[in-house]
């Protein structure tokens, strides 16, 4: 009769769930293989077993959060009107950011961030944003590079974001504060033709 498996997908899945909070709620060089297997009740061999040690840890949550976050931004359906799908899509990174708290930390600001850059992979996470950017572009309802309005874009999101999960923006004020500014950054990458159509009071968030 063989040895009962201890190394398998649950003490895989509490190794990550627990890496997850630490990661994001503690400096990277203090959470050490034995922290994390202690909070998942597990051995330390298990961590090497699984992922290699405690890189390969980190590389699996942020690999999650990559997926979940792309999964996501991916379910908005597309529509004929880019601009709509625009809002649609920070809409919907804004919900994620809010509902996976530690793995947008980690994914955004933890122990290993993703980091926007010109090359866009099939499964990044801002593939369905610059695709969107891309289609009011050629559109003419946006004027610039696509790179360069996703990163501003982004970065807005990202503050936005950043703030509510701090609880420095709630309720009313934090609806308000993201209508408005992503009212503006597309305003500022808008054509002259399109500017008005921006200006909107109550856009379908």
């Amino acid at each position: 009769m063989g040895r009962p498996r201890t190394n398998d997908a649950a003490v895989r899945e509490r190794l990550v769930a627990c890496a997850t909070e630490m990661f994001a709620t503690r400096p990277q060089e203090s959470v050490t293989v034995r922290a994390l297997a202690t909070a998942a009740g597990t051995s330390t061999a298990a961590v090497y077993t699984l992922f290699q040690g405690k890189d390969g840890l980190i590389r699996e949550v942020r690999d999650q959060a990559v997926a979940g976050l792309f999964r996501d931004l991916t379910a908005v359906p597309v529509s004929e009107a880019a601009l709509e799908d625009l809002y649609a899509l920070a809409a919907a990174y804004r919900l994620w950011g809010r509902e996976h708290r530690h793995l947008y930390t980690v994914l955004f600001g933890g122990a290993q961030s993703f980091v926007p850059s010109a090359r866009v992979g099939d499964r990044d996470p801002v593939r369905p944003l610059v695709a969107a950017i891309d289609r009011a572009v050629v559109g003419h309802i946006l004027a610039g590079d696509t790179t360069q309005i996703a990163v501003s874009l982004w970065v807005a999101l990202h503050g936005l974001v950043t703030l509510e999960l701090a609880g420095s923006l709630d309720g009313a004020v934090a609806e308000t504060a993201f209508r408005s500014t992503i009212d503006a950054v597309l305003r500022g990458w808008a054509t002259p033709a399109a500017f008005a159509a921006l200006r909107r009071t109550d856009p379908a968030l």
